[in-house]
């Protein structure tokens, strides 16, 4: 087998500015930002609202995103990475007591009950406020454009509103009447779509945002958006019943109290020192720490770099098993230790200790069963509908895909996203993750143009653990941007959309980018792995043991994998993730960016 890399598109590089996104029209609007005189900042708040309209099954305003950046000097590098949470808590009427007086033992994947607070817009605002040097005009024009005068639909665009057409005229007449032609059609793939009420509502946050100063006039926006005309029209859509994936109509727990009551915030990241590198996720109320915690049970079984040696795109079967089993124990703790409360030991679960205690049951054929650990000398404690789940392994097949959502005809996604990474000539670097708002999850809003989020379905309605449903709680998402520094000095961001896969397909791009030595594009377009021998975060919440390769990963470590025990479904050639990275030499200035070309939507554009 070949092992040479292989590349679809060359690594761009530059020194006044790149942005790598899910969709060329993003990061168009992103680098058109930073031609303009903005910054990263800037940039990556236009790129965020344009994926809202292009990609608007699998982001939306009513959405979440969590943020990593880091501030650069334009000389010296850059501060240390900050994360902005912009994800929803769940609503005040949102209780386990609730969902039991409804007969549910689960958080429907659709509708209104799985509603959180819709937190997208008030992150991009509040980075645009406190980081940002362009008014809120200069960087949501785009969208209004696209979303006003029209953007060509993508195909999955398409698949996606014809896979749930039927339930919408018959449940969700509003989403029918914003995704429908008059006979009743999805849009045809590559046909110019007008969503002229989202960019009414877009129009109305540029009107309400009023004030002396910059800053001034972005908070008035945020508070039209939480306290203002956004917020009364979600609570009173929230009030009506609406079909969802119980089978039922139920109306939704948000109010305009729960959107007044929130804000976005700033907090430090989890980190990880390895092999010279300074990996930053989000906390572990994302799965953001999964990935830190498989790096550092694999610091003692993966060789040293191939720096010596030509760079190989190529994984062997010895690399793809212990990245799996890693993988499967740290979402094992996952599933018994994460979630956002303050006892989460997360300390100690990315501890060398730890490490070598977890190292210790890496086997040479394939684990079953889910294996959470004991930090600090506690007892585990896993849902009872995981371990029900589990115990019914390999009966349903979750199949692979570029990381679009997998969507059955009531709307229910296995959940997707998207992504951007930008980083300037002052060497600001921002990594962002926006999701939820999906089109298939919830109805339209019919005053605003635009579907609720789900992220609630997260929750378990099962009390004492991490990620038990509360009031006021924000939910355990699969949401995680990566940013890494090397010597101290912030100089990388990357990230992937892919629901649970995520952190998965960014271990495939970190190691052959940092172990093998491939450029970003390189590490890109390199064969992708992942497993599924661990929950699923979406409803139904299922368990199905499979190792997903692609085909190129090649036949001899296709046939070594399952002569270890594992389950191999063989995805398509081109198929398995959608990341995005872009990169800083502190020491020459020059800017790197490539994007994914699966699915044939990432792009990155820089100079």
């Amino acid at each position: 087998m070949d092992t040479t890399p292989f590349t679809t598109r060359p690594e761009l590089a530059g020194t006044f500015g790149m942005v790598a996104s899910t969709h060329w029209l993003a990061t168009a609007a992103g680098m058109a930002t930073l031609e303009a005189g903005g910054n990263a900042f800037d940039a990556a708040v236009a790129t965020g609202f344009v994926l809202q309209v292009v990609e608007p099954h699998l982001n939306g305003p009513g959405g979440e995103v969590p943020v990593l950046f880091a501030r650069g000097d334009g000389r010296h590098g850059v501060t240390a990475p900050v994360v902005l949470c912009g994800q929803g808590v769940a609503p005040a009427g949102a209780t386990i007591e609730a969902f039991d007086h409804l007969g549910l033992d689960l958080v429907p994947g659709t509708g209104l009950l799985a509603a959180t607070v819709p937190g997208a817009v008030g992150a991009w605002l509040t980075l645009l406020r406190d980081h940002g040097t362009l008014p809120l005009e200069s960087v949501l024009r785009f969208a209004i454009e696209y979303a006003e005068t029209g953007h060509p639909v993508v195909p999955r665009v398409s698949a996606t509103v014809a896979s749930v057409s039927a339930h919408f005229r018959s449940h969700w007449p509003t989403s029918a009447a914003t995704w429908l032609s008059a006979d009743g059609d999805p849009p045809a793939p590559g046909s110019l779509f007008r969503n002229p009420v989202l960019a009414s509502t877009y129009r109305r946050l540029l009107d309400a945002a009023r004030g002396p100063s910059r800053e001034a006039q972005l908070d008035a926006a945020l508070s039209a958006w939480y306290s203002g005309f956004v917020a009364e029209a979600v609570d009173r859509f929230c009030r009506g019943p609406v079909r969802d994936d119980s089978g039922r109509d139920h109306a939704g727990f948000l109010t305009g109290q729960d959107l007044a009551g929130w804000t976005a915030t700033y907090e430090p990241p989890v980190t990880l020192d390895w092999r010279g590198w300074t990996l930053a996720k989000a906390g572990p109320w994302s799965q953001g720490p999964a990935l830190l915690e498989a790096l550092a049970v694999l610091d003692g079984v993966l060789p040293e770099g191939r720096t010596r040696r030509a760079p190989s795109a190529a994984p062997d079967a010895d690399l793809v098993h212990a990245c799996v089993e890693a993988v499967k124990l740290a979402m094992a703790d996952r599933e018994a230790w994460y979630g956002d409360v303050d006892t989460v030991p997360t300390d100690v679960l990315l501890s060398e200790p730890y490490a070598v205690e977890r190292r210790a049951l890496l086997g040479t054929h394939a684990s079953t069963g889910l294996q959470p650990g004991s930090p600090g000398g506690r007892r585990p404690q896993l849902p009872r509908h995981v371990l029900a789940a589990h115990a019914r392994a390999h009966a349903v097949s979750t199949g692979a895909g570029i990381g679009e959502p997998t969507v059955a005809p009531t709307g229910t996604t296995r959940g997707d996203t998207c992504h951007v990474d930008v980083v300037d000539r002052w060497g600001n670097l921002v990594s962002a993750t926006p999701s939820g708002g999906w089109l298939q999850s919830s109805p339209v809003v019919p005053e605003l143009g635009f579907a609720l989020g789900t992220r609630a379905q997260m929750f378990w309605l099962e009390e004492g653990l991490p990620n038990s449903l509360a009031p006021g709680k924000r939910p355990r998402t699969t949401l995680t941007p990566s940013l890494a520094s090397r010597d101290g000095v912030p100089t990388l961001a990357f990230g992937t959309p892919g629901g649970d896969q995520q952190e998965q397909w960014q271990l495939c791009f970190w190691l052959a980018h940092t172990l093998a030595g491939l450029d970003l594009q390189a590490a890109i377009d390199a064969p992708a792995w992942h497993t599924t021998g661990f929950p699923s975060s979406f409803y139904p919440r299922e368990t199905t043991g499979e190792v997903v390769v692609e085909s190129r990963i090649g036949d001899d470590v296709i046939t070594e994998l399952r002569r270890r025990g594992h389950t191999v479904t063989v995805s398509d050639p081109w198929s398995l993730g959608r990341l995005s990275a872009v990169s800083r030499d502190p020491v020459t200035g020059v800017l790197r960016a490539a994007a994914n070309p699966r699915g044939m939507q990432g792009y990155a554009a820089g100079r």
